[in-house]
């Protein structure tokens, strides 16, 4: 069992599959009693059976929706108490050239990523206030620094919480709570499986680990920020990317 695991409850966004099912799946096995989010009740059940036996449970949750997010918080916090870990890890994507983006495509990914993300943040912050202690991980992209044909959206709604997360860190730091941001690079999921080999090669060639990363490589760095050893790490991006991005 984690440190500062205890029986505290940690939340976790887009907890069904991908990055965010092994973050859940990690904080789980270090004694977090996780409260793992999904878009629809199939989703939120499939959390629950796969955590049911280690004191969690899934929830259905969209984040564009504001009255969602107070709903969410209400259900979470009378099954578990105040969440002393969020980790913000779902999110969209409604790629498309800048000149052909649509309004609508804009400003989804805009709410979710973003406003979505921010709102959670907001509401977590009351009891981790009280309690003096807090941890907040907010899942951001090697896309933020590199930009990406077809992503402005995306780029600008990752980018923009990273600078959320570091005037989020000044704002809190003075009550023991961390904010940081972890920026997967290119990650072996489903998405990436549809990619056709020759993209696939081509990506692997800008990639000096020569391997595209795993959902678990990114769990691990989640699951040391949420940790009392990493208490002096705050409003920092750490870059999970195999080297594909460098700063």
């Amino acid at each position: 069992m984690s440190e500062a695991a205890g029986n505290r409850c940690a939340l976790v966004t887009g907890a069904s599959r991908g990055i965010g099912r092994a973050i859940a799946d990690r904080l789980a096995g270090d004694g977090f009693r996780v409260a793992g989010t999904a878009t629809s009740a199939a989703g939120a059940e499939g959390i629950s059976d796969r955590l049911g036996g280690q004191g969690g449970r899934g929830f259905v949750l969209d984040l564009a929706q504001p009255d969602g997010v107070a709903d969410l918080l209400r259900a979470v916090s009378a099954e578990f108490g105040a969440p002393a870990v969020l980790v913000n890890n779902a999110g969209i994507t409604r790629d498309n050239l800048l000149l052909r983006m649509k309004e609508e495509e804009w400003n989804a990914v805009l709410d979710t990523n973003l406003d979505g993300s921010a709102r959670l943040c907001r509401a977590v912050l009351k009891g981790m206030m009280k309690a003096r202690w807090g941890r907040i991980v907010n899942i951001t992209s090697v896309i933020a620094s590199l930009g990406n044909p077809g992503q402005a959206n995306y780029a600008a709604a990752k980018a923009g919480l990273e600078g959320f997360t570091r005037a989020l860190a000044r704002e809190v730091g003075s009550r023991s709570i961390t904010a940081n941001c972890v920026a997967p690079g290119f990650i072996d999921t489903d998405m990436t499986r549809q990619l056709p080999e020759a993209q696939r090669e081509a990506l692997l060639g800008q990639i000096p680990l020569g391997r595209l990363g795993q959902p678990d490589d990114i769990a691990a760095v989640v699951a040391f920020l949420c940790t009392d050893a990493a208490g002096y790490v705050t409003g920092q991006t750490l870059h999970v990317n195999g080297g594909m991005y460098l700063n």
